[in-house]
């Protein structure tokens, strides 16, 4: 059998490989992205969920860095306003760190160094008469306010290989790349899928976005040197009912240096995170440990009057990010901006290093303007402008979209209106499709989750499992009854088999 050509070949499907492959998809190029698990599985679904300048980058001079994602959180907030959206952060001040005017002074930087259009500029409060104030141990007498965006990190992910796909790219999840080597012009790639089978493609150029394997792939896999290296810093997160009953974020300066975020988080709870620990087991494996958890509980019982302990956790989540190796003495000031290494010994290879969920686009922007005129396509960038799938909203305006939906399908419940706007923006449309009530949805399997979302998900955002649904593409998880998966896994596996009988027929 001929073996399939491509111009682009993305193993990873994080942020990074789904950014380039959409990217580079749509300048012309002919794409495939394989996957070895689902989109986002590691990494890129375990962030703090920010799209943010990274305030406290500024202490160690990253000044360049933290434009750069500013100017990339304006862009966003604008490409996908159901999946990212304003957030006001509030810093209690604890005059045994940093004094007042230095804090002052690194606001002014933060809303002074990139153009801002949508967000609000920083203030000082003060904590008897700002609502932020109230959950607030009474040492704190003031703070300040700025702002920053949330993102629903894997739905970025899906979002991004979903443009790719509709603009040419092929994206193959549950698919490893198990070797690569150069094969006169091309590179000739051995794909494994979940099954065991394998196939053959070929590629005018690799891009390795492996995240935490970049570094393992080009020397296991590919067989070649590489002059850079990644540092595994792993970041956990806790999940606790919630600590506070208003709509701002909190980030909480720590007398060890690190910082933590302590967050709305799916209306009922509050997310806390993260650590900085390096990190040097399985990737896979990542996992929180018991001094993670009491580490984060400290820190939030250092501001809260509601106290917290390890047996208040109802949910956990580590990620390792895959750092660029700058020898930082400590894992907190390692560098979060990113490094493409270009090997051009034959048919090109580009390897990612390092990064942040934040300026995923400008990098993705960066390593097609690299690989573009290799291969033949002058084709310009286009990303700045352009909104993700359910992005394109008029004025990208939310709470608007969200009030036409609710008028055109005045049958919808509100929960339930809302929570599907956030997940899929204007492309709910098509999960709802004809239907004119609930009972056209297909069965209620669990509560609030039809088989018409379910369907939507396996069609068109490669949800083949329980896990996929409930973790990646929502948070669905934290609402549901313990055997939702069960119930989730039981409907997936008999479409499977319904859709293999009707191609056997």
């Amino acid at each position: 059998m001929a073996v399939e050509i491509y111009d682009l070949m993305v193993i990873g499907g994080g942020i990074n490989g789904a950014g380039i492959a959409r990217d580079a998809a749509g300048r012309g190029l002919s794409v495939m992205l394989c996957e070895k698990d689902d989109l986002a599985s590691h990494t890129s679904s375990a962030s703090t969920k920010l799209i943010h300048g990274g305030l406290r980058y500024l202490e160690y001079y990253e000044f360049g860095l933290v434009r750069k994602a500013l100017q990339e959180r304006e862009v966003l907030l604008k490409a996908a306003p159901h999946i990212i959206w304003p957030l006001r952060f509030v810093m209690p001040h604890d005059k045994n760190q940093r004094p007042e005017w230095m804090i002052r002074c690194g606001l002014f930087l933060y809303d002074h160094l990139a153009r801002r259009e949508v967000l609000p500029g920083s203030e000082t409060v003060s904590f008897a008469s700002h609502p932020a104030g109230q959950p607030i141990k009474p040492a704190f007498k003031r703070g300040f306010v700025y702002s920053d965006g949330w993102v629903q990190d894997a739905r970025l992910v899906v979002l991004n290989a979903k443009d790719a796909a509709e603009r040419g790219a092929r994206v193959l999840t549950r698919t490893a790349c198990v070797g690569a080597r150069r094969d006169g012009e091309h590179w000739l790639c051995e794909l494994q899928a979940e099954d065991g089978s394998r196939s053959q493609v070929r590629a005018r150029a690799l891009v390795n976005a492996a995240g935490p394997w970049v570094e393992s792939l080009i020397k296991d896999t590919l067989a070649l040197p590489s002059s850079k290296s990644i540092r595994l810093v792993k970041g956990s997160h806790i999940v606790v009912k919630k600590l506070f009953d208003h709509p701002y974020a909190y980030i909480f300066q720590n007398p060890d240096k690190r910082i933590i975020f302590a967050i709305p988080y799916e209306q009922d709870f509050t997310l806390i995170g993260t650590t900085d620990v390096e990190y040097r087991g399985d990737p896979a494996k990542v996992a929180i440990d018991d001094q993670e958890v009491a580490y984060l509980c400290q820190m939030s019982n250092r501001y809260f009057q509601t106290q917290i302990s390890p047996a208040d956790v109802l949910s956990t989540y580590s990620g390792v990010r895959p750092l660029l190796d700058d020898e930082a003495s400590n894992a907190a000031s390692v560098t979060r901006d990113y490094s493409l290494e270009m090997d051009l010994d034959g048919a090109p290879l580009l390897s990612v290093f390092g990064g942040k969920i934040t300026t995923f686009r400008k990098l993705a922007e960066e390593a097609v303007d690299k690989l573009a005129p290799l291969l033949g396509n002058g084709k310009t960038t286009w990303t700045a402008d352009a909104p993700l799938p359910g992005g394109d909203m008029p004025g990208a305006d939310f709470e608007r979209f969200l009030q036409g939906l609710r008028q055109q399908h005045p049958w919808l419940p509100e929960a339930l209106a809302r929570r599907w706007a956030r997940a899929y923006g204007t492309r709910v449309a098509k999960l709802i499709g004809a239907a004119a009530g609930l009972e056209q949805l297909g069965a209620e399997l669990l509560p609030g989750l039809y088989e018409a979302e379910l369907r939507y998900l396996a069609d068109e955002e490669w949800a083949t499992r329980s896990e996929d649904i409930l973790w990646r593409r929502s948070k669905l998880k934290l609402h549901l009854p313990a055997h939702a998966a069960e119930v989730i896994d039981a409907w997936l596996l008999g479409q499977s088999a319904a859709r293999e009988q009707r191609l056997t027929a």
